[in-house]
């Protein structure tokens, strides 16, 4: 599917973006043009990667002209652009709702203008019953992409819209474990709010599979949900302790709009989800149910009706999760 494609990725320069590229070139993919709007990331980037396949493009998603003409030919989009830090975004609301919303519909905008064939947006589980602003503002980008087909001419328009949604990927940048790392490494005291606190445990490579396997398997209007375990905190703090070296801890409250457990499914949500090989997906409300088994024929109603959440799933044991922070070289991470 993705031989000769040309894609693009907005918010490519970010820790996700770049590993994606990272995979894409191991593809047969025509060319990846990385759209952002921090031009020193790019020169960064580009002397990383050296591959003539690779496009550069400064711009910002709130400009829906510079969008146009950046999408002009593109097969796929991955839209992984955002302002993404929940105290930043917490503190500065109308800024997020610039970029996570309206920047959103701009690209949901020049993806139609252009034709572009599959747009996949990258969501997160805040978006779920949210706390805070940055939860919020990635629900309506969540809404824009699924509901998007609603009002369209079919005939006319090709494109399909696919959102996904999951937790921090262990590690990345909105991860705890390298201020963890930084912190036992400089012999201070773990920041810790409650050793009880769970979180979804999904690593770089889990992630790159559950984005491209979604976009292989989307129809449109569908967000995919992958199946995971957790870990605790109060693991995570022993694992990296057991793995670097004994450290104090240091008790600090609750962030602003922080949950004690990620929910990627509420349980109002679950009357409209399904489940699919390693993988769970919602669907938008209007679709009904003959049409999503003729779309996806190999997919099973849910019949547990709870919530999909980190403190009802499955628990990764400490052993395990040290092997998993080690073969991801999580160790080598500076915050």
């Amino acid at each position: 599917m993705l031989d000769g494609k040309k894609i693009l990725i907005t918010g490519g320069t970010g820790s996700l973006g770049q590993a994606l590229t990272m995979r894409l070139l191991k593809t047969k993919v025509d060319a990846i043009r990385i759209f952002s709007r921090n031009e020193s990331k790019q020169i960064t980037m580009e002397s990383k990667f050296h591959d003539d396949r690779l496009r550069f493009l400064i711009g910002d998603v709130r400009d829906l002209p510079r969008l146009n003409r950046a999408f002009e030919d593109v097969d796929i989009v991955f839209h992984a652009a955002a302002l993404k830090h929940v105290p930043l975004v917490e503190y500065n609301p109308f800024e997020a709702i610039k970029t996570n919303v309206i920047g959103s519909q701009n690209v949901i905008d020049a993806c139609l203008h252009e034709d572009v064939e599959i747009a996949v947006c990258v969501g997160t589980d805040k978006a779920v019953s949210p706390l805070n602003a940055y939860g919020a503002t990635k629900l309506l980008m969540e809404k824009l992409f699924i509901t998007t087909s609603n009002y369209l001419n079919k005939a006319r328009y090709k494109t399909k819209f696919i959102a996904l949604r999951y937790g921090n990927v262990l590690g990345s940048s909105g991860s705890v474990v390298p201020k963890f790392v930084k912190q036992i490494r400089n012999k201070e005291k773990l920041t810790i709010t409650d050793v009880k606190m769970t979180r979804f445990s999904i690593s770089m490579d889990e992630a790159l599979d559950f984005i491209l396997e979604s976009t292989l398997e989307g129809k449109g209007s569908e967000i995919f949900v992958p199946k995971l375990r957790s870990y605790s905190i109060g693991d995570l703090k022993q694992a990296l302790m057991e793995l670097i070296g004994k450290t104090g801890v240091k008790n600090i409250p609750i962030r602003p709009g922080e949950k004690m457990h990620e929910v990627l499914i509420n349980d109002d949500e679950m009357r409209y989800a399904w489940e699919l090989h390693n993988k769970y997906v919602i669907f938008n409300p209007l679709r009904n149910e003959s049409e999503i088994r003729k779309s996806h024929p190999k997919i099973k109603k849910i019949e547990n009706l709870n919530r999909y959440s980190s403190d009802r799933v499955d628990r990764i044991p400490k052993e395990e999760l040290k092997k998993i922070i080690v073969k991801s070289r999580l160790l080598e991470l500076q915050e």
